[in-house]
């Protein structure tokens, strides 16, 4: 589609993914399926529907040497560099200052740059009813994924009524966004119905996005719009690099979603994982008769249900069940999969004491 704008948010640190994720390479650019990184499938899968030319990408400055190495098929001036993380919001609000100048009546998909998603097919199939939706209603569009359990990790989204008509996909308008759950009141709102996982993805108007943004956020409005000024002239990345960083860090959904009024829902039932832990990739791998997954060389001796990762060289692993294992260059993990959420402590002790070379 000519009016059609993708935005993948690729600034994420991914420290959950220590080892192998580090601040040279976080997790949206490694390969942990097959040969392409998260980013470049995410990039893949949106080419289906969206022209290279209209791809943006956001990330941090820090990121740019791997980035630009990993996105030889998208023009440069679509890399986006914030001079400092700010959460999703302010991340959105620049991207679309940017497509609005190509196209202010276009429609822009956002994406995440680092979940698992299969069954291309549906998944273009979802995101094009949203847009129909964006265009037809002046919406803004979440697509929820159906839970398939009662998840304590996610965010929800309440529906109200049903809007589906003659569509194949169902769509509703939305009630409410609600925070992470515990695990009570995320059986209770699977026993409901009408509730589904927040899964990052959104469609919208560009303009009228930004009406929500000039009406929910009337100050990070004034400065994206300050930004936007000076695109294209020489004063732009002074400008950007001072006004961005006064900007409040607000999320969307607390920004915007849990305020406007003409927010939809379509329902998405293509395979979803925001894989926000190793223990999520070896729920998604592949695994052998005694339900361990490996990748790399590994001997596994009288354990089961074990993740192994082995960047050269080989792991054995004798005695252990239930356990997490990657090795990367002079870096070791070793963790059990319950605990596979607490790996980020590891990050923080390390930074603490100042050991930033295993960083």
């Amino acid at each position: 589609m000519k009016s059609l704008f993708t935005l993948i948010m690729a600034g994420g640190a991914g420290t959950r993914f220590w080892p192998r994720s580090k601040a040279a390479r976080p997790k949206q650019y490694l390969n942990i399926f097959g040969d392409e990184s998260l980013l470049q499938s995410t990039i893949r899968r949106f080419s289906m529907f969206t022209e290279p030319g209209k791809i943006y990408i956001v990330s941090g400055k820090d990121q740019a040497k791997v980035l630009e190495e990993q996105t030889p098929m998208l023009p440069k001036q679509n890399l986006i560099y914030e001079p400092v993380g700010k959460n999703t919001l302010p991340c959105i609000g620049l991207a679309a200052m940017f497509a609005e100048i190509e196209n202010p009546n276009g429609v822009m998909v956002v994406s995440p740059s680092d979940h698992l998603i299969e069954n291309d097919e549906l998944f273009r199939d979802t995101v094009m009813a949203a847009v129909k939706i964006a265009e037809e209603r002046d919406g803004i569009v979440t697509i929820g994924i159906t839970p398939a359990f009662p998840a304590t990790g996610y965010g929800y989204v309440k529906t109200a009524e049903n809007i589906t008509g003659s569509e194949k996909i169902n769509q509703f308008k939305v009630e409410r966004f609600v925070e992470k759950p515990n695990e009570n009141t995320a059986r209770e709102y699977i026993e409901q119905g009408g509730y589904y996982w927040n899964s990052g993805l959104f469609v919208f108007k560009i303009s009228v996005f930004l009406d929500a943004v000039k009406q929910f956020a009337p100050a990070l409005y004034t400065d994206l719009r300050k930004i936007q000024a000076e695109l294209g002239t020489p004063s732009f990345e002074q400008t950007l690099d001072t006004v961005y960083r006064a900007v409040e860090g607000i999320s969307v959904d607390y920004g915007i979603m849990e305020h406007a009024k003409n927010i939809y829902l379509v329902e998405g039932n293509f395979v979803w994982n925001d894989l926000g832990s190793w223990e999520s990739v070896y729920l998604n791998s592949g695994k052998d008769e005694n339900g361990n997954a490996v990748t790399g060389e590994a001997v596994i001796v009288d354990s089961k249900n074990s993740y192994v990762f082995a960047e050269k060289g080989v792991v054995a692993l004798v005695g252990l069940d239930d356990v997490i294992v990657v090795q990367d260059g002079d870096t070791l993990l070793v963790c059990k999969r319950s605990k596979a959420e607490e790996i980020k402590k590891v990050v923080d002790q390390l930074k603490a004491a100042g050991k930033t070379n295993y960083l």
